[in-house]
């Protein structure tokens, strides 16, 4: 067996796990990174992030979505869409995505171990690959291994037709009909995808609303949206059972209710478990959740001092975005490198079609906190630019105080919704006020000149 010595060992390459070996690099620091021999780039480029945005624009683009949107459903696109079509574009961009990752850790010296990585002891872990096994040593440790799509036992998983998000690539073609289970972001997601590729989707949720975090609007606007295009919801209710009918040789999703939902295919959507329970925590003097979630403080670290933890396998808020901060602020402290903390005002984009974004509390949680404020909407329709993309049914909302007029929260839903919002996001971090918007000139047309419609529908509600 082989050893070698490092001044922080990460285990996992996904965007926590990138961020925080090139911060340690660039400070000059030894550094090397361990993940499974097809997954440098993590769960974020291969299964989850990347791929699933992949597939959310190449329906947009094959589909002719945003045509259809200005010519009507007169207008046929490339005609019917196949999973091979979908899986061709994704896997060239998961290849350059990788070749980009592999390239910047090549800059920086970050060296590379293939292989399932576990711990020996709190400063020692062991590699175990094809070619054989190397004992890596460090005076830090990073994990960010990231999760994988949780399973239950009473779920038949054959990677064919009852599929988790991991294997959807299994599926033969796109289902005339397909059950999804979890109204969670991922599930709505993929409802939408399916749904816009022409199949009949009934998703099915135990919980009585969507995505209770989002303005109640928001979502509200999202469920019509995706009802058009054919998705049935089923909320509060709880699978008992799935499997193969018999008769029908069709996918089955028993109810407690008592219904009985059948379908072409089944993919189950709820939550993810968090991998670090294969990592032999009990030897570092660690343990985790039953979900791999392991706890940290504010700087990351884990209950053994020189163990990190940063990304999904922390937990909330599991995005790409904040978990690459969390991995340089991870780095960061362990090495005494001047950082500032984690911001607390971060956006969410949900890439569902019609896409949804937002930062800031929403009205629900201004109302039970008591605050006085007031909102300012602009509707796509009213834009130009929402026009000329075939969108008129988006809208970005605008939140302020009634008193002050300091902005307080944006929500948008419709296209590049995940975009605009970077803008309330900048004026908002830096404490502006709605007038900023009223006194700004923007570009016209553009989606951006949303934010001027809002302010002045808002500041018109206070005359």
């Amino acid at each position: 067996m082989s050893s070698s010595t490092y001044d922080l060992v990460v285990i996992g390459s996904g965007p926590a796990g990138q961020k925080g070996a090139i911060a340690a690099a660039k400070a000059h620091k030894r550094v090397a990174m361990v993940d499974r021999t097809t997954m440098i780039g993590g769960v974020c480029v291969h299964t989850g992030t990347i791929p699933s945005k992949a597939v959310r624009e190449a329906i947009f683009q094959l589909t002719g979505s945003a045509v259809k949107a200005l010519y009507g459903d007169g207008y046929r696109g490339s005609g019917e869409i196949s999973i091979d079509e979908l899986s061709f574009r994704v896997k060239d961009i998961i290849a350059r995505e990788t070749q980009v990752i592999r390239a910047q850790l090549k800059r920086n010296d970050v060296a590379i171990y293939q292989g399932s990585a576990h711990f020996l002891d709190d400063h020692t872990v062991q590699v175990e690959s094809d070619g054989g096994s190397t004992r890596l040593e460090a005076d830090k440790i990073l994990i960010a291994c990231g999760t994988r799509p949780a399973h239950s036992p009473e779920i038949p998983f054959d990677n064919h037709r009852i599929v988790d998000t991991d294997h959807l690539g299994g599926l033969d073609g796109v289902p005339r009909e397909i059950i999804i289970v979890g109204a969670g972001v991922v599930g709505l997601e993929y409802a939408s995808f399916m749904a816009a590729l022409g199949s009949s989707v009934t998703l099915i949720d135990q919980r009585p609303v969507v995505l209770d975090f989002v303005d109640r609007e928001i979502a509200e606007m999202l469920s019509y949206h995706l009802r058009r295009l054919g998705v049935t919801f089923r909320l509060g209710e709880k699978v008992t059972q799935v499997g193969l009918d018999a008769t029908s040789n069709r996918v089955f999703a028993q109810l407690e209710s008592g219904k009985k939902v059948l379908s072409d295919a089944l993919i189950y959507a709820v939550g993810r478990q968090g991998n670090s329970d294969q990592l032999h925590l009990e030897a570092a003097g660690l343990s985790c959740d039953d979900r791999g979630r392991l706890r940290v403080n504010e700087f990351y670290q884990t209950g053994v001092s020189d163990i990190y933890a940063a990304g999904d396998v922390i937990g909330f808020p599991a995005l790409a975005s904040t978990s690459m901060e969390q991995g340089r602020l991870a780095a960061s402290h362990m090495f005494q490198i001047p950082f500032e903390n984690m911001p607390t005002l971060f956006p969410y984009g949900i890439y569902t079609i019609p896409e949804i974004s937002m930062v800031g509390p929403t009205e629900e949680t201004l109302t039970s906190n008591r605050v006085s404020y007031e909102v300012g909407v602009a509707r796509y329709s009213e834009l130009a630019k929402s026009m000329m993309l075939g969108d008129e049914a988006g809208m970005l909302k605008l939140l302020f105080d009634r008193q002050s007029r300091k902005l307080l929260g944006f929500h948008a839903i419709g296209q590049r919704a995940t975009e605009i919002i970077h803008i309330g996001q900048a004026v908002m971090f830096y404490g502006g006020s709605v007038e900023y918007f009223r006194d700004m000139v923007f570009n016209y047309p553009t989606l951006a000149e949303a934010y001027k419609v809002a302010a002045l529908d808002g500041l018109n509600k206070l005359l």
